[in-house]
């Protein structure tokens, strides 16, 4: 009896063994096929999918699809039809919450209520339309309970007005009343310090950012765009249901 679990287990081991670099094998291929594709592409992860004969790749804040074999790449919402689930969307919010998750408090402009019921980040642009109606609602979405921490995406770029603007903001005395003033069309007076505008402005490419503003819930679902108090609130309560 003895002799044949020990027999057993070492073809375990052994079967282990083989799928392990069988993997390894494959996750070469894929990873390979991936740099030869964008041969400036920052693999993040390579692992199996639940898509039989396909790994998800990790980059730039995405997640493709790549055939084991290298041949074959898919690119949308990877979608589990017996739990209605996007394992995709599921995938990149667990992404985002992992990286936004790591910025301190000290490095974000809040806006909150006394007793907040959702925190929400918004990766936001002074110059941007959408982000300055954004803002003019601020007290209404603070009444809704929600607290909105803001990080920093100047669209244009490091070496722009915007972005020197948002450093100009960040060093002022005032955070808050300078973000404001800012946000409703009043240039800040210009100044410089130590400030986290490149690593956040890095961290929204790092995360897949397109466009602003981005508001990204607790659980690191992006649930916009704009939108209005109400339908902010709304959102959260919906994905809070679900949980």
């Amino acid at each position: 009896m003895l002799k044949k679990l020990t027999l057993a287990l070492a073809l375990a081991a052994a079967s282990f063994t083989t799928l392990a670099a069988e993997d390894a094998k494959e996750t070469k291929i894929v990873s390979d096929a991936i740099l030869a594709l964008v041969p400036q592409a920052k693999l993040d992860s390579v692992t199996k999918s639940s898509l039989p004969g396909f790994y998800e790749v990790v980059t730039g804040g995405q997640v493709v699809y790549v055939s084991a074999d290298g041949k074959y790449l898919l690119q949308g919402s990877l979608f589990d039809m017996a739990t209605k689930r996007d394992l995709t969307e599921a995938r990149l919010g667990g992404i985002r919450k992992e990286l936004v998750d790591q910025v301190p408090k000290s490095k974000r402009i809040v806006f909150a209520p006394k007793d907040p019921k959702y925190t929400v980040t918004v990766f936001t642009d002074i110059d941007c339309g959408y982000c300055r109606k954004m803002h003019q609602d601020i007290a209404k979405y603070n009444e809704q309970g929600i607290s909105v921490e803001y990080l920093w995406f100047p669209r244009s770029g490091p070496g722009t007005p915007s972005f020197d603007k948002a450093v100009s903001v960040w060093c002022a005395t005032d955070r808050n009343k300078a973000f404001t003033e800012a946000k409703s069309g009043t240039d800040p007076k210009s100044a410089t310090c130590d400030n986290p505008i490149a690593e956040e402005f890095e961290l929204g490419r790092r995360v897949g950012l397109n466009g602003t503003p981005t508001v990204i819930a607790p659980d690191g679902t992006q649930i916009g765009g704009y939108l209005a108090p109400e339908a902010m609130r709304q959102r959260l309560d919906s994905l809070a249901s679900v949980k």
